[in-house]
């Protein structure tokens, strides 16, 4: 299954002008033609990362410097937390996993206790507000980007989001939570 990927936002001499004064909002998500980022029982599992989706991923996080996340996501990516056994993974895993090693997570959850962090690179946040959000952009000169249709529900109905990258596979969901939440667009 041969991905897509589609970016929308500002131009590269924009956006590098825009993040020396503070970060660049980005909302990215793996999703299906019809714009679904999980099926109608809400899983992810019908998107498996392969090589192809790695390499795309790997591009993405080249200019990512924080990421917002929230508690499910957060779990879903301890696994990355520790370098994957070289035997056993391909070159895209381990870079992927360096590359999420080294960025800063800011993990949004009421229910999370601080002691569940894996990373000295991760802080928790209760809720996330618009202030919450511009305190982050402000902290860093790099691309935040913040994960999930209802973590950035928010700041996309704002107009903070900058930069979308939707990784595009070639199926149809016919239902399911929607990449972009109604009144998003």
């Amino acid at each position: 299954m041969t991905p897509l990927v589609v970016h929308l936002g500002l131009t590269p001499a924009l956006e590098s002008r825009r993040a020396a004064a503070m970060g660049t909002l980005s909302y990215a998500a793996t999703i299906s033609l019809d714009g679904y980022i999980a099926d109608g029982k809400d899983d992810i599992q019908w998107a498996p990362p392969n090589d192809d989706v790695f390499v795309l991923h790997l591009q993405r996080l080249a200019n990512v410097s924080t990421s917002i996340v929230g508690r499910r996501t957060y779990g879903r990516m301890q696994h990355w937390e520790t370098t994957p056994d070289e035997a056993e993974a391909s070159t895209a895993e381990l870079e992927f996993a360096q590359r999420w090693q080294a960025i800063e997570k800011v993990v949004v959850s009421s229910s999370l206790a601080a002691r569940h962090l894996r990373s000295d690179r991760a802080r928790l946040l209760r809720e996330l507000g618009l202030a919450d959000i511009r305190r982050i952009l402000s902290a860093t000169d790099g691309v935040v980007e913040i994960f999930g249709p209802t973590l950035a529900s928010e700041a996309l109905r704002a107009g903070m989001v900058e930069r979308f990258e939707f990784i595009v596979l070639p199926l149809v969901m016919g239902s399911g939570r929607r990449a972009l939440p109604e009144g998003a667009y």
